[in-house]
């Protein structure tokens, strides 16, 4: 494994290798400290960032490594028109390993083409988002044990949510997954990642109803209606308050279900959610330090 594209780059059993060393260094972060000595991480995130771009920061100096990049276009010579293969090419001059994230779907690829470093997709619009899936994943694990026989629903918006469609390829191919997709019509999975479930032989289906699908769901994993990838503001207006999860409506969950978010949240989850024990987005958040660190260090060859 040179790069971390797409998910399905990764085969099930690398995956769980991942997942594996991500929660050793959860329960021993001290034997890892050093590991990353003298290695440097460059953050290229031409697109706003919060959680993924400090989580790698913060990933690789508990590492012992160090970092440098940029946490905008504006500040990078993109911004003179340098082309994405030049500025791969130059910043593997300078650092180890590269973290990036850009507005194109299809940019990380093409730096990772021309890469001299192992390039890491940090998310490519609404493309594909590995590494919050390898968090997802981890959560889900560590939460509820595995993921064979689970019921997961994703909810909000399905179309261009990057998260949805990883998480939808990771989990397809572990047997007895059923997925319930729960959208507006306007924000449906997109056809080719329906083909691609049919494909996998997962059972699916789709409804509008979030309150209709609770009851079944191991797994109820929120996604909030991204303002950047509507061209119309007015459909954005409309369609983002079409899910909100409230305690009233978790009332009609299972007790041990698990509610997962990538964040940034704005009103699809109600902070009256947050104290209740099936709330596991923060504790999402902090896994993903750790699936960054076990990623880092199986790039470059450092791991157990």
């Amino acid at each position: 494994m040179k790069h971390l594209i797409d998910i399905l780059d990764l085969s099930v059993e690398e995956v769980e290798r991942l997942l594996e060393l991500a929660g050793r260094i959860q329960d021993a972060p001290a034997d890892y400290a050093e590991r990353c000595r003298r290695k440097k991480l460059a953050t290229l995130f031409f697109e706003p960032s919060t959680r993924t771009r400090l989580s790698f920061e913060a990933a690789m100096y508990e590492l012992g490594g160090n970092v440098l990049g940029f946490s905008e276009a504006q500040s990078s010579s993109a911004a003179k028109g340098e082309s994405v293969s030049d500025t791969v090419r130059t910043v593997g001059c300078y650092a180890d390993i590269i973290a990036m994230r850009h507005p194109k779907e299809g940019a990380p690829l093409v730096a990772s083409l021309r890469s001299p470093v192992p390039v890491i997709n940090a998310g490519d619009g609404g493309h594909n988002h590995p590494t919050q899936t390898l968090t997802d994943l981890m959560t889900i694990r560590r939460e509820l044990g595995g993921f064979s026989g689970l019921t997961v629903g994703l909810c909000g918006d399905l179309k261009f949510g990057r998260t949805v469609h990883s998480l939808l390829a990771a989990l397809s191919r572990y047997p007895g997954v059923r997925f319930v997709l729960i959208s507006p019509e306007e924000l449906r999975l997109p056809e080719y990642n329906k083909k691609a479930l049919e494909a996998s032989g997962a059972d699916w289906r789709e409804t509008e109803s979030l309150e209709e699908a609770m009851p079944e769901l191991d797994v109820l994993y929120m996604t909030r209606v991204q303002r950047e990838r509507f061209f119309n503001e007015a459909d954005y207006l409309r369609l983002r308050d079409s899910y909100i999860l409230t305690p009233e409506k978790l009332g009609a969950a299972r007790a041990d279900m698990r509610v997962l978010h990538p964040l940034p949240r704005v009103n699809e989850i109600s902070v009256a959610v947050d104290d209740d024990p099936r709330a596991a987005y923060f504790r999402q958040v902090r896994n993903g330090k750790f699936v960054r660190m076990a990623l880092i260090l199986t790039l470059l060859g450092l791991g157990d």
